[in-house]
């Protein structure tokens, strides 16, 4: 299995703290809480990464519901790793990436997403940028 990173275990805890806002005591909901716990374990071993089967069940569904909310693919229709090229300059995904996508688990994806966007050099996040965000 593939590993998930803290920025995303973040992302879904404020995915799910706007779905099921904390109660008037200030009680969070169960998948937040879930969620929670395993980002504090994170910060406090100062991880960047956590397994998905160290996850509780709870936290794996609350995270795999925040994942189910995101874009499924980077790809903004202009792919040139057909046309040869190791790398896509559309969406930024290697060419085994993109063969393999659809095989690929949410963690992988996620692993993928970040990469592209740390880089920030696919025509997604610049020259086709208006494309990308009908994703």
């Amino acid at each position: 299995m593939a590993a998930i990173h803290i920025t995303d275990i973040e992302a879904a805890i404020n995915y799910w703290r706007a779905q099921a806002p904390a109660d008037g005591s200030g009680m969070l909901a169960p998948a937040t809480r879930a969620l929670a716990e395993v980002y504090a374990g994170m910060v406090f071993l100062r991880a960047h990464e956590v397994n998905e089967e160290a996850l509780t069940p709870e936290a794996l569904a609350a995270w795999q519901a925040w994942y189910a909310s995101t874009p499924d693919t980077p790809c903004i229709a202009i792919c040139s790793t057909s046309q040869g090229d190791a790398c896509c300059k559309g969406c930024g995904r290697s060419f085994d990436e993109v063969q393999r996508w659809t095989e690929m688990g949410a963690a992988e994806k996620r692993a993928v997403w970040r990469r592209i966007t740390c880089e920030h050099t696919a025509w997604r996040f610049n020259r086709y940028a208006e494309r990308a965000a009908g994703t």
